[in-house]
């Protein structure tokens, strides 16, 4: 029984190294207006800046992950266009000279990206905080609210927040 209590001690004592450099936050839409109580709780306790441009967070809260999420992210986060290929003169007149042949690159076929498959994108209650830096889930937490109604969602976001900053203090020694 020692061991367990210890063992999850140490887990609970295990914070992602990318969470304490976390100032700047963003939350996509949640279910049940979550976001919105969370951005409340968290402007209370002042330890982040909630902020309405996603270019200026340093981390995103959301509710789900997974395929949605992901092209979420591509529109918040678009990846830089790939670099232009320089001009080859002399690749250019050997493709005039080429018109009309088959050749491999006249035959290229693009392949359809593949689809993910998550257990988590509906995950009621699952709350996570994904880095903007690596696009890694830094922290999470499990609080599902009693019902809809705006107290319990409160109490919900009262409990994730609480978490959060439990997480962030450091280790007793």
């Amino acid at each position: 029984m020692l061991m367990a209590v210890s063992v999850c001690g140490l887990a609970a004592a295990a914070v992602n190294p990318a969470l304490p450099e976390v100032k700047r936050v963003y939350l996509l839409p949640m279910s049940n207006g979550l976001d919105q109580y969370l951005a409340n709780r968290l402007t209370k306790i002042g330890r982040f800046e909630v902020v309405t441009n996603p270019d200026q967070a340093d981390a995103v809260f959301t509710d789900r992950i997974g395929t949605a999420f992901e092209e979420r992210w591509k529109e918040l986060y678009p990846p830089p266009p790939p670099p232009a290929k320089p001009v080859d003169a002399n690749a250019t007149k050997d493709k005039e000279n080429d018109k009309g042949k088959d050749t491999p690159e006249s035959l290229e076929t693009t392949v359809a990206p593949l689809v993910r498959i998550s257990s988590f994108t509906r995950g009621r209650g699952n709350v996570f905080l994904v880095s903007r830096k690596t696009g890694a889930v830094i922290w999470s937490h499990y609080a599902v609210p009693r019902d809809s109604r705006s107290q319990s969602v409160d109490d919900a976001a009262d409990q994730i927040v609480d978490r959060l900053h439990n997480d962030l203090k450091p280790p007793k020694k």
